[in-house]
């Protein structure tokens, strides 16, 4: 049986040429191919001779993902789904806006999560992705970057499918190899991580020490609003949370982004952005406001523009940053929260 050799570490590889009887330089030549280079075959590795290259061939495969279906929108947000090796799909965004390229990448098949805003919390979850299905989305959505918009990819964000602080190890090693320069070398600054909110694993994001920079999908700022709709904060409260992310903050000293989607009539008085403020006092930190966009017999509604005109003045007041995001590729279902594979490419495989 052949072993997909980019679950080999580095001293893996060293230890798999020590047993060929080969120098175990080869090893990070072998690395660099397929964590900087991206090759998908044995055969592009063309600093290793052809019998090595066979030996390779004869041991492990290089699993990769293809475009299956690729949408784009008025707005020229393109939505990409993946097909992996095993015949699921994922999705991934490519966002151009005038002065940044950001791609939204996913990192599990479906979400065990069941927030009711998003539409990917109404499927179950498949599997996690692996470390390398993650890196591959990065570089599928930077080619179309520069093929279709002639710019370089600028900004990663986890915001696509699936949670990922629940597939933990494969996230923080795609974050590393995004940003090592045995990777794709970008910038950790250039990285977002968004969670919904587990308090144990933003404490473990910064025992480990992964720079990036971390987004808490907020929403309420009140435990019951939130029960509501996230049932996850029924074990990680808001009390929960921030401890963790005060935690966070005097290890990493990096500030946190707080997400906030207004919905009507249910999160977007002034008691709501005054509990907001409240909850912001505790680490130094922005705020997002991100447009709602409805899902398929959602029960929220978007808000009206002047109840969050008002929501965002009073935050701002009171001396935070406040940004409100508007949706983009609302029309091809690819904006924040619409992301559940209603693609050709999916529904085929069903």
């Amino acid at each position: 049986m052949k072993h997909d050799i980019r679950t080999y570490s580095l001293v893996q590889l060293q230890e798999y040429f020590k047993q060929i009887q080969q120098p175990v330089f080869r090893a990070k030549q072998v690395y660099e191919w397929l964590w900087k280079k991206g090759v998908t075959s044995f055969d592009e590795m063309t600093n290793i001779s052809l019998p090595i290259r066979e030996k390779l061939e004869d041991s492990f495969v290089i699993p990769t993902l293809k475009i299956a279906e690729a949408q784009k929108s008025k707005d020229r947000t393109i939505k990409t789904a993946f097909e992996l090796h095993d015949g699921n799909v994922v999705e991934g965004v490519l966002i151009p806006t005038m002065k940044r390229m950001t791609a939204c990448i996913s990192s599990q098949v479906g979400c065990s999560l069941t927030c009711k805003f998003c539409a990917t919390g109404k499927l179950s979850r498949i599997r996690n992705l692996t470390s390398y299905e993650i890196v591959d989305q990065v570089r599928a959505i930077a080619k179309q970057a520069l093929t279709d918009y002639k710019s370089p990819l600028t900004n990663i964000v986890y915001m696509g499918m699936g949670e990922p602080l629940l597939n933990y190890k494969n996230v923080t090693h795609s974050i590393q190899m995004i940003t090592s320069p045995e990777g794709l070398g970008m910038s950790y600054h250039r990285v977002t991580l968004s969670t919904a909110g587990i308090a144990k694993m933003i404490k473990q994001l910064a025992d480990d020490g992964i720079k990036c920079n971390l987004a808490l999908s907020l929403h309420a700022a009140n435990d019951q609003k939130r029960n509501k709709i996230m049932p996850i904060n029924e074990h990680n409260t808001l009390a929960t949370l921030a401890e963790a992310l005060i935690y966070y903050y005097d290890k990493m000293q990096l500030p946190v982004t707080f997400e906030y989607i207004i919905f009507k009539d249910f999160n977007d008085t002034l008691q709501d952005a005054r509990e907001l403020v409240d909850f912001c006092k505790h680490v130094p930190c922005k705020v997002n406001v991100i447009e709602y966009n409805p899902i398929d017999n959602g029960e929220l509604q978007k808000a009206e523009d002047s109840r969050i005109n008002a929501f965002c003045a009073y935050v701002q007041d009171r001396g935070y940053s406040i940004t409100i995001r508007r949706s983009r590729g609302r029309d091809i279902d690819a904006a924040c929260g619409q992301l559940a594979n209603k693609n050709k490419a999916a529904t085929a495989l069903k």
